[in-house]
């Protein structure tokens, strides 16, 4: 395999050839993997720009001014929403605070759970703190994984001002938002949640009670 073979591949006309050259992309000093995949983030085949968008996150520390402007792209201008939550994760994983905006714009307007699933993760890991409100926000979706994963997602953040949002999540009938709810309160920590920890420590759910007894500990 050299970046010549690899060039071939991504350069074929069949798109099975394309993903294949993708993958062994993975293997190419990242300079040079770098370069070579830009033009399969805006590929005509969906399967082809997802696989490539979603390398971003190892590849984009290269060139993150281009990569954000070609990450932004995908987000706000892609047709399938599958594109436009990698893009979304990829910004993330890259930390790069300057599309907040974006993601924030992409959030409002979008009816896609999916992608804003993706973006609430997003805002949780990248810690920007502007992404307090939005979390928030997701916190009264009617969709309980958006929930779980505000619930989540603002542990990570590590505002304080969550505390009082996330306490009533306590008696919440799906386990896995009460699991969540055991790792955000353990990430903000201080005395005012070991009372909430102290319950989710007799949760009838095992997970749930050895999350809340590890934190405790």
């Amino acid at each position: 395999m050299t970046p010549e073979s690899v060039q071939a591949l991504l350069q074929s006309e069949d798109y099975g050839d394309r993903i294949k050259g993708l993958n062994q992309l993975r293997q190419l000093p990242h300079e040079i993997a770098f370069e070579m995949i830009q033009p399969l983030i805006f590929d005509s085949k969906t399967r082809v720009r997802y696989a490539a968008v979603s390398q971003m996150d190892t590849l984009g520390n290269v060139n993150r001014e281009k990569s954000l402007e070609v990450l932004r792209d995908r987000l706000l201008k892609d047709k399938e929403i599958d594109v436009q939550a990698a893009a979304a994760d990829a910004i993330a994983a890259l930390k790069l605070t300057e599309g907040f905006e974006d993601l924030q714009t992409a959030y409002r307007e979008s009816s896609e759970w999916l992608l804003q699933f993706s973006i609430i993760a997003a805002l949780g890991e990248m810690g920007d703190p502007r992404g307090f409100d939005l979390l928030v926000d997701a916190l009264t979706s009617d969709n309980d994984l958006l929930q779980s994963t505000a619930v989540g997602a603002l542990g990570e953040l590590g505002d304080r001002r969550a505390i009082p949002l996330l306490l009533p999540f306590i008696n919440n009938p799906d386990w896995q938002i009460r699991h969540r709810l055991a790792q955000a309160l353990t990430h903000l920590g201080g005395e005012e949640v070991k009372p909430a920890l102290q319950q989710l420590a007799k949760d009838e759910i095992e997970q749930v009670a050895i999350e809340a007894k590890r934190s405790l500990t």
